[in-house]
């Protein structure tokens, strides 16, 4: 049986469970600031929408830092900016200090900004293993099996000895800023966030065939001494080997 395997009937069902779920984290959270990474996509489109229509007026955001797991090397204002996307669609509507928000800065220089996150991230944060430690990193997957903005031809960007890297897409070969392995191994949660059937060959391969597994990004993230659970929806979860653990 697959620990920590969630299903859920549609992509809304999902976000509004999942909202509710990280409400709660954030209310029970003990500490004075809870660092959450975000990451781009439908599914933290959706989330974010359903965050801002229930939770806008909760207080609980006044302890909620934000920070970004990848960006595109664009402007804030382009419809590609991971920052954009979720500024529109929540921060823009809750009550937050904007100190609390860190953007990767896209419009900047990709190695000086990578260089400057990573320092940022190192101030912030509690440091432990001698990595940063967020309190939760929502992840999702490709349809090639990357994470944040790890491809399986950079796959080496796991092991990085930097909080962050300068990552370029294999197609298009636009440069982004990510996250490495190291750091989102070291979060005390992280959560796949998974609809649509184009994702479910890969998420069967993650979760059940370790021979190709070994060879997508996104199988390679086990928190050393945190959490690992992954929420997905019917159609990504059509997988004929695996038993699931229903929510």
């Amino acid at each position: 049986m697959i620990q920590n395997l969630h299903i859920f009937k549609s992509p809304e069902e999902l976000a509004s469970q999942f909202a509710l779920q990280l409400m709660g984290w954030i209310d029970n959270h003990t500490g004075e600031a809870f660092h959450l990474a975000i990451s781009g996509g439908k599914t933290p489109e959706l989330l974010f929408t359903i965050l801002a229509e229930q939770y806008a007026d909760s207080m609980q955001w006044q302890k909620v830092h934000f920070w970004w797991v990848d960006e595109r090397m664009v402007s804030p204002e382009d419809a590609e900016s991971n920052f954009g996307t979720a500024h529109r669609l929540l921060l823009s509507k809750i009550i937050i200090p904007e100190e609390n928000i860190h953007p990767i800065k896209g419009e900047n220089n990709s190695e000086a900004e990578a260089l400057s996150y990573s320092e940022q991230i190192q101030v912030k944060l509690t440091l432990q293993n001698d990595w940063p430690v967020f309190d939760l990193i929502l992840l999702g997957i490709g349809d090639d099996g990357h994470t944040a903005s790890i491809f399986p031809d950079q796959i080496n960007l796991i092991d990085s000895n930097r909080i962050c890297e300068v990552a370029v897409h294999n197609q298009s070969g636009q440069k982004r800023i990510t996250l490495t392995g190291k750091v989102i191994n070291n979060s005390l949660k992280v959560c796949f966030l998974i609809t649509g059937i184009s994702k479910a060959d890969r998420l069967t391969e993650i979760l059940a065939n370790k021979a190709k597994a070994n060879l997508l990004p996104a199988a390679h993230i086990h928190p050393k001494d945190g959490l690992l659970a992954w929420y997905v929806d019917k159609a990504a979860a059509k997988m004929r080997d695996t038993p699931m653990k229903r929510s």
